[in-house]
């Protein structure tokens, strides 16, 4: 019995983790839609609003969001398309491409500047608890990242 327990779906962390992401993937879905934005180029965009001025290599991307360049190009060549950023060989090293944001791309910074509260008050939780939750989630992902080097 003790078996068959253990492999019920609503015992699961992973199934836990996988529905909240694809519950807030679905929360982000039409607030984002109102900009012309899907989940994965948001979260590319905010990684280069951290640092408007400086471009940042695929490489620095993919690192900064775990995904692979397989996965990075094709967002990058279709927020290329949109004008929001742009993609050249590095100057430095013609191995790498940098991408920087256009114009049009740090001028949309403002414009959703109120996408993380909507989504606090989408959640039903309380910005602490969401701070809690994300504390617990980034420490998840480091220790099995960690364990996974050695």
């Amino acid at each position: 019995m003790d078996a068959v327990d253990e492999l019920a779906l609503d015992r699961q962390v992973c199934f836990a983790l996988y529905a909240a992401s694809r519950a807030v993937t679905d929360l982000y879905r039409p607030i984002l839609d109102e900009f012309g934005l899907t989940y994965p180029q948001y979260l590319v965009l905010l990684v280069l609003w951290e640092r408007p001025d400086r471009p940042r290599t695929v490489k620095q991307l993919g690192a900064a969001l775990r995904l692979d360049s397989g996965t990075l190009s094709p967002l990058l060549k279709r927020l290329e398309r949109t004008g929001l950023v742009t993609r050249r060989r590095a100057a430095r090293d013609e191995r790498l491409v940098e991408v920087e944001l256009t114009g049009a791309g740090r001028d949309l910074r403002q414009r959703v500047r109120r996408v993380p509260r909507r989504i606090v008050g989408g959640t039903g939780l309380t910005e602490p608890d969401l701070v809690a939750l994300r504390g617990t989630l980034n420490q998840i992902t480091e220790l099995i990242h960690h364990q996974k080097e050695q």
